[in-house]
């Protein structure tokens, strides 16, 4: 008898979720996918599940390369028949590496990443619920077609908005601009609500990923990190502005050269909302700097504006289709289900 059940693939990076005592004080990422895997009832009943380990380390140390590999490694096992895939990583990066992903991501077969806030080792450790539901989504027909999705305390979170807000808390994940998607409950996963459009960045495996500066603005600052980016070898910047996009008038000179040297993109350091575009009209004001060239980065804030730009650069946008770019992921928002 055929088995019913969808195959999900299941790839683990380490990271919390995978991070046990050894001999010295403190934790490190040593359980392969296959014993984490172990560690879940019921998981078995859900779906057919295949483990790999494709990388072995905190999540810090994963990069956009190892991505694009990744992105590859998913796109032939679903030639080979898999319906969905599980992730787990160090949640450090999770909110970067899931947009990275979704990105570059254009098959139908959801993509649910993972991980813990609490080690396997510690009372009331979160990985063996949150691994079972994500598999829970990534085998329900609901998630399909939605690109990467962020799966941690019963909650549903899209790529393209969710965002680690604490640095210990099992609920830090959070999506300040539309709240979470969906939930998981009683093993049922329920999406409320759809997000509309998938832009895709056609990225060739092995292409060059090029330096991008992130600059996040302070009070006093004067500039003079900006005068260094072009020497030091960056490609590209993103300037985290105060408020709806502003800067000291002391940087507006600077970061009028910079934009004839590479592309500039305008972000807020506040990390939710929407840059402004013609609202304020004063020396370092949105209005001004979006006329001297700099790029909007819409409601993307500063980490996830820096990896945009890093794939339009490595995909060899020209500037014209970079601004269409962040127009267009930038300004994404949802739709109710």
């Amino acid at each position: 008898m055929p088995d019913a059940r969808p195959r999900i693939d299941y790839l683990a990076t380490g990271g919390t979720i995978a991070s046990v005592p050894g001999a010295a004080p403190g934790v490190a990422p040593t359980l392969t996918a296959a014993e984490i895997a172990r560690s879940v009832d019921g998981i078995d009943r859900i779906a057919d599940l295949r483990t790999h380990q494709f990388l072995q380390g905190p999540s810090a140390a994963i990069g956009v390369s190892d991505l694009l590999r990744m992105r590859d490694e998913l796109a032939e096992r679903v030639a080979d028949g898999a319906r969905g895939f599980v992730l787990t990583q160090g949640t450090d990066t999770i909110e970067e590496t899931a947009f990275v992903l979704d990105l570059l991501w254009a098959g139908e077969a959801p993509i649910v990443v993972t991980g813990a806030m609490r080690n396997p080792s510690v009372p009331g450790t979160d990985g063996p619920a949150n691994i079972l539901a994500a598999v829970q989504v990534a085998a329900s027909e609901q998630a399909r077609g939605l690109g990467v999705l962020v799966v941690l305390n019963d909650e549903i979170h899209a790529a393209r908005f969710v965002r680690k807000m604490h640095t210990s808390r099992p609920s830090t994940f959070a999506s300040p601009a539309v709240g979470p998607i969906g939930w998981v409950s009683e093993g049922r996963p329920v999406v409320a609500v759809r997000p509309l459009g998938r832009p895709r960045l056609a990225v060739p495996t092995g292409a060059d990923v090029p330096p991008v500066a992130l600059v996040r603005l302070g009070l006093g600052d004067d500039g003079r990190l900006l005068s260094a980016l072009v020497e030091l070898g960056f490609r590209g910047a993103v300037i985290e502005a105060f408020g709806g996009g502003h800067v000291a008038p002391v940087m507006v000179p600077l970061l009028q050269r910079l934009a004839t040297e590479m592309p500039v993109v305008l972000a807020s350091r506040t990390g939710s909302g929407e840059v402004l575009s013609e609202t304020y009209r004063f020396t370092g004001s949105e209005i001004e700097l979006l006329a001297m060239g700099l790029i909007r980065a819409g409601m993307l804030d500063g980490l996830k504006a820096r990896l945009l730009l890093t794939l339009c650069l490595a995909a060899g946008c020209s500037r014209a289709q970079i601004v269409e770019e962040f127009r267009v992921v930038g300004m994404r928002s949802a739709q109710t289900a």
